[in-house]
């Protein structure tokens, strides 16, 4: 028997949280963790679940039908729920949270209030400067995953070439600094000590890594066997040249 009965990946982007999620869902066990509420706007979120505007209704009846839909699609049939969190929505989502269950002691008495005993994973890149070169690149080229075979998984934009852009990789290296020390200052906050994970051990390893999660829910870590790697690796030479340069230039 699981010892949780959801798990939060807290997170930034170019972390490497697509690769993970979507090992966890392939066990079928782990749910099919997602960004549920990565927009902060809860008339997006309507969006994602086809829910419509009715005057009749309050936010916190949205909110409600919201989060069913949410925890019905994270789950599957598999009893565990699956979030990713990115923290630049993070607040929002809290704010929203305590609409639709106020009266709690704390933030991580509320979130386990509506998605049961939760495992906290803290996801994190030790290297900055080459999270905030992808985090650019992607931006620039459009395409933000694709698959070990080349197939694109996630393009938002028409092909683009990427073009080196220093004050970019400054302002996106300031911010994913910036996001670690909130969710940081947050566990603390709520007294929490999550499972720690970076991007550079998932990298290497992802099986392994997702058979540890599995292992920390109480389920079957050997259900990762088998599991093939989804998503392939899109930094190249062109980060390698970025990466040089930016440190030659600005002595980092």
């Amino acid at each position: 028997m699981s010892r949780y009965q959801a798990y939060v990946v807290c997170t930034s982007p170019r972390s490497g949280s697509t690769l993970l999620c979507r090992i966890l869902a392939a066990t079928g066990v782990a749910g099919i963790p997602d960004s549920h509420f990565h927009s902060p706007s809860v008339s997006k979120w309507m969006g994602y679940y086809d829910l419509k505007p009715d005057s009749t209704k309050s936010e916190k009846d949205f909110l409600v039908e919201i989060f069913r839909e949410a925890r019905i699609r994270g789950t599957g049939n598999t009893g565990m729920f699956g979030l990713r969190l990115q923290r630049h929505s993070f607040d929002f989502f809290m704010e929203k949270l305590q609409v639709l269950v106020p009266g709690c002691a704390s933030e991580r008495e509320r979130i386990q209030n509506v998605f049961g005993r939760t495992l906290f994973i803290h996801l994190t890149r030790q290297n900055k400067l080459e999270q905030a070169i992808s985090y650019v690149k992607a931006s620039q080229t459009g395409l933000w995953h694709k698959a070990p075979n080349g197939q694109e998984l996630e393009r938002v934009s028409e092909p683009q070439a990427p073009v080196y852009d220093a004050k970019a990789i400054q302002r996106h290296l300031t911010e994913l600094g910036n996001m670690d020390k909130s969710w940081s200052a947050w566990f603390a906050k709520e007294q929490l000590v999550p499972l720690r994970i970076n991007y550079e051990d998932l990298s290497d390893d992802p099986i392994a890594i997702a058979g540890v999660i599995l292992e920390y829910l109480g389920l079957d870590k050997r259900l990762v066997i088998g599991v093939e790697r989804p998503v392939a690796k899109l930094a190249d030479a062109t980060n390698r040249q970025w990466a040089n340069r930016y440190r030659a230039e600005n002595g980092y």
